[in-house]
């Protein structure tokens, strides 16, 4: 049987060296675009005779074939051959085989590079959204942990940490909401990604477009996508919208990062402030007593990996020329990288939450320092007239005395000049959490508020999702 020849073959006298097939491969990877691929091309069909370039006949064929071709892949019965360089020719060789000369039209009007930019871009579209609904399910259950630690008075609390130190008491409602809000943002630059990236490359050709009767606004409108191209050099080239994903993704990738680290000094010993579900630990193949936290450390670890897969990226298009150019392969595996490793780290971390028991005496013990409540006592002299930075230094000048000397603050407090017995009442424990007064604070009543704020958000945004889903 002779061997096939790549759909190139007409300009050349040999095949191509084993050592260009081998390098320049991408079928190992670019198969997940397939039923993208496909998709894509139906439309183009369809354009192609709207066009009049192919009769109803050749269309109708030309979409069997297309339709028969994806029953293989949906039902693992495709066969790839040697001369399958990524799985767009592998999908054109295939039609052709089914549909004979019809089969050979496919590709009429159409470039690889305006074929490979519009079913990725579709592809990107797609699994950003799966991204989008992941984050909201982990920001979902980060508020209803919340709601088990409380949002009013008598909720869990726990220290505040600025450097690391213990700065100021917190409700836990308040400090699991910052990490939804965080994710929320992401979801919102997701959103704002995929309007960037919702305009149809087909029809731009190789780079200036083509001479035949095409419909790019047509097809634009028949595959999905809210606009086409406006500048042909620019479809075949723009890879905006992926170096765009990656830095969505590695931005998602340093929020996990950041609860994963939380959640790795939370559950030591000597915080004590959570413990996690066996289901959601390891253990050690030597110490019979470890239970670590592996998804949370590798939630930190994979973070550099995102970020590198951005950096990669960015690095590869700094230099290219218009138009198409085959370092542009090189977007698809970091990418693909990156979904995978955020939507499974998203989907772990939610697990861990969702499961995790609280330690509330834990943490209301380690906030009730009396060191904590410095700052209200300052702002207790400001009410009373004093200027805040000589506050500042009156109270300093006490906590000094009282971890040089050993003394309780708060008998040193007693017996202050500026403060006294009044003041002193604020350092008892869980005072100081319920003074935090201001909108968006950290006391039962704006955590309260916030948590109505957030519900808010949560609804409108998972509306706007679902109405993606829906089209």
């Amino acid at each position: 049987m002779a061997q096939r020849k790549q759909l190139w073959h007409g300009r050349f006298d040999t095949g191509p060296a084993a050592e260009l097939v081998a390098f320049t491969e991408s079928l190992s990877y670019d198969s997940r675009l397939v039923f993208d691929d496909i998709h894509c091309s139906r439309a183009h069909v369809r354009g192609l005779g709207r066009g009049g370039i192919l009769s109803d006949e050749e269309v109708g064929a030309v979409l069997a074939a297309l339709d028969s071709v994806a029953e293989e892949f949906a039902e693992d019965r495709f066969e790839f051959e040697a001369s399958d360089e990524d799985i767009h020719t592998a999908i054109e060789r295939r039609v052709t085989e089914i549909a004979g000369e019809p089969g050979t039209k496919l590709h009429t009007g159409r470039s690889r590079n305006d074929q490979v930019a519009t079913a990725f871009r579709w592809f990107v579209l797609r699994e950003l959204r799966v991204v989008a609904e992941a984050a909201l399910e982990l920001a979902t259950t980060l508020a209803e942990r919340a709601d088990d630690a409380g949002v009013g008075e008598g909720g869990v609390y726990l220290p505040g940490y600025t450097h690391l130190q213990h700065a100021q008491p917190v409700m836990l409602a308040h400090h699991l909401m910052a990490h939804a809000w965080a994710v929320l943002r992401d979801v919102d630059r997701i959103w704002d990604t995929r309007r960037r990236m919702d305009v149809s490359p087909l029809g731009a050709g190789a780079l200036a477009g083509s001479s035949l009767p095409l419909d790019p606004d047509g097809t634009a409108t028949d595959i999905g996508f809210g606009e086409r191209f406006e500048n042909s050099l620019d479809a075949t080239s723009d890879r905006d919208f992926v170096a765009e994903s990656l830095a969505v993704l590695a931005i998602i990738g340093v929020h996990l990062s950041r609860m994963g680290e939380e959640i790795v000094l939370w559950s030591t010993d000597e915080f004590g402030f959570i413990r996690l579900d066996d289901a959601y630990a390891t253990g050690s193949s030597m110490l019979p007593q470890k239970k670590n936290p592996d998804i949370a450390e590798l939630a930190r670890g994979k973070a550099g990996r995102l970020i590198g897969n951005l950096a990669g990226l960015l690095a590869t298009m700094k230099s290219l020329p218009l138009a198409y150019n085959r370092d542009l392969q090189e977007d698809k595996e970091p990418l693909f990288d990156s979904l995978d490793t955020v939507r499974l780290g998203l989907a772990a971390l939610t697990g861990v939450y969702r499961t995790m028991s609280i330690n509330a005496d834990r943490m209301r013990a380690a906030a009730d320092s009396p060191y904590a409540s410095a700052t209200d006592l300052a702002e207790f002299l400001v009410v009373k007239g004093m200027g805040f930075r000589d506050a500042h230094a009156v109270v300093g000048a006490l906590v000094r005395e009282s971890l040089d000397q050993g003394v309780p603050l708060i008998d040193l407090v007693e017996v202050n000049e500026h403060l006294g017995a009044e003041a002193a009442v604020l350092l008892q424990p869980g005072v100081a959490v319920t003074r935090r007064t201001t909108p968006g604070g950290a006391g039962p009543l704006p955590v309260a508020e916030q948590r109505k704020r957030l519900a808010e958000r949560l609804a409108g945004e998972s509306q706007r999702w679902r109405a993606v889903t829906a089209e």
